[in-house]
């Protein structure tokens, strides 16, 4: 696919011309008269490299640039700025606002295809890293670590979160008799439905520890309503299990079921591992009476606790369960079923 280059310029020919020169070497280009539609554009669809001009009306180029800059989403996108102007003086001007890169104006070719590969030769090797961040991190956490905010992030703080864990039902009777193979095609579906509905919905996933994984919401990102993502995830689960459900009844006999558990409180958040291998956990009561409620659960269940009603009351239907004597309570704790 070729990558995708954003011309930014007020003057009509300096656009076609650099455009043309660009397309000729097989990158894709699109354009933008002025400040703000640059960045609706980017907005849209982001590309892999900015051409700015710096002398536009409204929005000079330098504030274009300073607010991609502030933009964790584009904080890593290589800017290039053009200009006629003196080059020492827009230089600083141009590093001070976040630029990567500098053409004096008239561009010469040569020096605008070496300067354009050469950025996109190091976004190409960003994004890797990026990509390999997000196999062990949330992509909010990767994000931040790869923009130089991971340690303020990764500090230990306490916030208040919505966890949900979700536990599947007829798991153990199923390895017992399936093959090791049948397992794993089992928790690859289960677990790719998971995490693709965890990141449509902001939540951070703990972990995976066979068939149970725990998620968060608030954290590292905070969100608004996180109880609402929270619910919401889980019952878009539960719909993208059934298929999952049906296939291995088909195929096995075996009756597999979900349930899940919500609870809103406050955790302590942050790093723990060891250098070279670390984990972002959340540590608090919450977490272990998620895990609770979710061992309540029966298959297409989800028990929530108070909190989490009182906060989504009038948006989603709880149901009380009565109180619920949970291992590690020392009193019983009041259960509301979500229904849906």
């Amino acid at each position: 696919m070729a990558q995708r280059i954003l011309v930014v310029d007020d003057t009509p020919a300096n656009v076609k011309l650099l455009g043309d020169l660009l397309r000729a070497k097989g990158y894709e280009v699109t354009t933008a008269a002025n400040g703000e539609q640059a960045l609706e554009s980017i907005a849209r669809r982001p590309p892999d490299l900015v051409l700015l001009d710096i002398m536009m009306p409204g929005i000079s180029g330098y504030e274009v640039c300073r607010k991609i800059r502030e933009n964790p989403a584009t904080a890593l996108l290589p800017v290039v700025l053009a200009t006629s102007l003196d080059p020492n003086q827009e230089r600083v001007k141009g590093i001070e606002a976040g630029a990567d890169d500098f053409l004096p104006k008239p561009v010469n070719q040569a020096e605008l295809f070496a300067r354009v590969k050469s950025l996109l030769r190091i976004k190409n090797l960003q994004d890797e890293r990026l990509a390999r961040l997000k196999s062990f991190f949330s992509p909010q956490l990767a994000e931040a670590i790869a923009v130089g905010k991971g340690d303020d992030v990764l500090k230990t703080h306490r916030r208040e979160i919505t966890v949900e864990f979700f536990d599947l039902r007829g798991f153990t009777a199923f390895t017992d008799s399936a093959e090791p193979e049948e397992v794993m095609e089992l928790l690859r579906a289960y677990h790719a439905a998971l995490g693709k509905l965890v990141l449509e919905h902001e939540g951070t996933l703990e972990r995976f520890a066979g068939d149970a994984v725990m998620v968060f919401f608030n954290d590292p990102v905070p969100i608004e309503r996180p109880a609402e993502h929270a619910v919401k995830t889980a019952l878009a689960m539960m719909e993208a299990f059934e298929p999952i459900r049906a296939h291995w009844k088909k195929r096995s006999a075996f009756d597999l079921g979900l349930g899940c558990g919500i609870a809103q409180g406050y955790a302590t958040l942050g790093a723990i591992g060891f250098e070279g291998r670390w984990d972002y956990a959340a540590i608090g009561n919450v977490t272990n009476l998620a895990a609770r409620l979710c061992g309540e659960a029966k298959a297409g269940q989800i028990l929530a606790d108070r909190k989490t009603m009182a906060v989504l009351d009038g948006t989603f239907n709880f149901e009380p369960v009565g109180e619920l004597t949970l291992k590690g309570f020392s009193h019983p704790v009041p259960g509301f079923l979500l229904k849906s």
